[in-house]
Parts: C-alpha cells; structure tokens; sequence
C-alpha cells in the first residue's frame, strides 16, 4: 500500500495493488471499505498505528477477490469543480458549502472531478425559496456521447406555495423515456434534504431521505437495456426552463424574483472510482435489488406521492407500454 502524505493525516490518497488498483480519499478521515459477503468493513487509517500496517496489508491479501469501494465525501473544493457560470456558482465555507445562482444572464453549474461505476452517492440539497417557476435544478450521473448512460433528479420549480416536482429518468444507451415524476411529503426549500442514487449491477434506486421513491431493475435478460459499462460523472446545475418546467410551460419565469439560488452540501459517495487507466473494481461486483419492506415503502409514495409515471401513459406509447412496464 502506497499512500501521498502521512497516513495518518486527512486527506490521504492511497493505492493498493492487488489484481488491480483501488484509489480512496476521505474528506475527513482515511478510510477503506472491503465488501465482502455482503458485510461492510469499515476501516479508518487514522486510527491505526504504523505497527499495524502490516495487518491492514494482510486483509487487503485475504480481500483481493472482494470489492473494494471509495469512499470520498465532505469537500467541495476536492470532490468537484465549477464548469460554467462564472461567479455564479460559489463554494464557500471552507468547502463545506456549494452554491448555484441563475440570473436572467445564465444560470450555472458544477461535476464531480471523479467518475464512478456503481455505487451510492449522496447530496443534501435545498432548492431555491419562492416563486421559482421555470426554474431546473438537475443533479444526476452522466457519461458522454450519443450513447451514454444517464441516471437523473431533476426539480422542476413552481409558483410560491404549489408544490416542487421531483422529475427522475434513466438513460441508458442513449435511450431515455423512463420518467416517473414526484411531489414530495416536505417543502424542499425550507432546510437542506439527502438526495440518494443507488446504483448497482443488479438495480438503480432513487432515494429521498434515506426512502427509496423508485427503483430500476435490470432486466437485461429481457431485452431491456441497463447502465453498467460506462463510468459517470456526478452534475448538477441551475438553469432556466421556462418552455416546459412550469405547467408545461404555460407559467414563466418570474424575473424580478432573481437570482435564484440552491444550495449543497455533505456529499457523500461510497463507490468505485473509474481510474486514469481506464479500470474499475465495480466491473465484476455484484448487488441486490430491494427486499420487501423497501418494496413496501417504494409502494407508498408511489401511491400518496407520484404524479407521472411512464409505465401507465398509454397515450404517450399507443404501440404498446416500455416492455420493463410489464416485466418488472
């Protein structure tokens, strides 16, 4: 194991050459997780004395066959960078806070330094107060090209008092169409909410508040495309849709209302990192899709919360529903 700075020290970067290499950062402590029988081991480096680096490397050795997961969060100056926007899009407070404005100008936005494939990532957002009709807020994974793979939250913003609505779709081989839209069961506006993209070899799960809300199986072996091959970046950005965002774009964006503003904070990703050399570890992992009592919560705002769903729009798909609508 080979790491940059004392290994006792935050912010380590370290490798470990095993069958292939595994990178890890943390924002505030160094960190490794060994998946192994389904069971997480955590272990923090920091807490270890150079005298037992010799049993860290004799697990590694025991876990080479397992999956071994990134776990990097906290730190937006580390974990990400501003794309466009200009001053618009800010990180402040040490790191710990990014925020996006949007002006009648343009509105902004930010990626992940790192790209993952598979794994879980979390982002506590709070989405711009008062009137924000028109307004997008997106934050969703994403590779490139005319066949990427794209796992998506987006806001869609309403008048002061009518309710955000949570739009999700997934991409995958450039192939899109899947969307299921929300209102939720809280004001988004009011305190900052954990927003949550499971995504594993065997399902894609969007969770809010630690509830899951949907779920997408893979369902290869029918014929339905899934997103695992490609690695992603995390995105996000601010922007105006007043042509469809609001109503469908009957209500306008209110510009005496701007700037706009959303806020982020407390990323969180446990999840492989796609190297420089074009490897992951994730490439043979395996997962699970939910059991039942997370079936069951799917179940509840679904019914009490969804306000579209793709798998029931017969008129949208008059030769017949996504052939996952009736497999899954």
């Amino acid at each position: 194991m080979s790491c940059e700075g004392p290994i006792t020290t935050p912010y380590s970067y370290c490798s470990i050459n095993t069958s292939k290499t595994y990178h890890f950062k943390h924002a505030h402590h160094t960190q490794i997780l060994v998946l192994a029988s389904s069971v997480p081991l955590s272990i923090n480096l920091a807490s270890l004395e150079m005298k037992s680096v010799g049993f860290l490397l004799l697990l590694v050795v025991v876990a080479v066959s397992t999956l071994v997961v990134a776990v990097t969060g906290g730190n937006f100056y580390q974990d990400f960078e501003i794309t466009w926007g200009g001053s618009r899009a800010k990180i402040l407070e040490n790191g710990n806070l990014l925020t996006l404005s949007l002006d009648r100008a343009s509105g902004s936005g930010f990626r992940s330094k790192h790209e993952y494939l598979f794994g879980k990532i979390d982002m506590q957002l709070k989405l711009v107060p008062g009137n924000s009709a028109g307004t997008v807020t997106a934050y969703y994974l994403s590779s490139l090209g005319p066949t990427h793979d794209e796992i998506d939250f987006e806001f869609l913003g309403n008048l002061s008092g009518d309710p955000y609505t949570l739009h999700t779709n997934v991409f995958s081989q450039g192939k899109g169409n899947r969307e299921q839209q929300f209102h939720l069961w809280f004001d988004p506006t009011k305190d900052f909410h954990i927003y949550s993209v499971q995504w594993n070899p065997a399902s894609i799960i969007f969770y809010v508040d630690g509830t899951p809300i949907r779920e997408f199986k893979n369902l290869e072996t029918k014929g339905v495309p899934f997103p695992k091959n490609q690695a992603m970046r995390i995105y996000s950005s601010l922007w105006d849709a007043e042509d469809w965002a609001t109503r469908g774009g009957l209500v306008k964006t209110d510009w005496s209302q701007a700037p706009f503003m959303a806020q982020y904070r407390n990323f969180n990703a446990q999840a492989c990192v796609w190297t420089a050399s074009g490897s992951s570890s994730c490439s043979s992992s395996s997962g699970q899709s939910l059991d039942a009592t997370g079936q069951a919560k799917i179940h509840w705002v679904q019914k009490n919360y969804m306000i579209y769903n793709y798998c029931t729009d017969y008129k949208r798909f008059p030769q017949g529903l996504p052939s996952e609508c009736s497999i899954a």
